[in-house]
């Protein structure tokens, strides 16, 4: 019988998925899965990239144009569009939505969190 090496830590919840973003992100322009792959963990397998990628873009995190044979990826959105989805994936995560909202507020500098009450405002005059 042979003995199973040791067992990798399991990545977080949606670990991967940041990864993948942040090569997106990185980009200078549409790149495939093969490229990606490239940049992230050594023992990724190209299926695994492939499989992340269809996940975000049924999220709507990603786009794809096909190029030849295969399709170039592309982030939707930009590093800061990028910050906010990962704060909502923690969000979606969590039962009590209020009181993690509530722990972030009163854990900014007061300077941040004027600005958060400023754009909150304008949000709220736009409806």
């Amino acid at each position: 019988m042979v003995e199973p090496g040791p067992r990798r830590p399991r990545r977080a919840q949606g670990a991967l998925e940041t990864q993948v973003l942040a090569a997106l992100n990185a980009a200078e322009g549409p790149v495939t899965a093969g490229w990606i792959q490239d940049r992230l963990a050594a023992d990724l397998a190209y299926t695994t990239v492939m499989t992340v990628l269809a996940r975000l873009l049924a999220k709507g995190a990603v786009t794809r144009r096909r190029e030849g044979r295969s399709f170039v990826w592309m982030p939707v959105a930009d590093k800061a569009a990028l910050a906010a989805w990962k704060m909502h994936r923690v969000l979606d995560g969590e039962h009590d939505r209020r009181a993690v909202l509530a722990s972030f507020v009163t854990r900014l500098p007061e300077d941040e969190e004027q600005l958060l009450r400023e754009l909150l405002d304008r949000e709220g005059d736009e409806d």
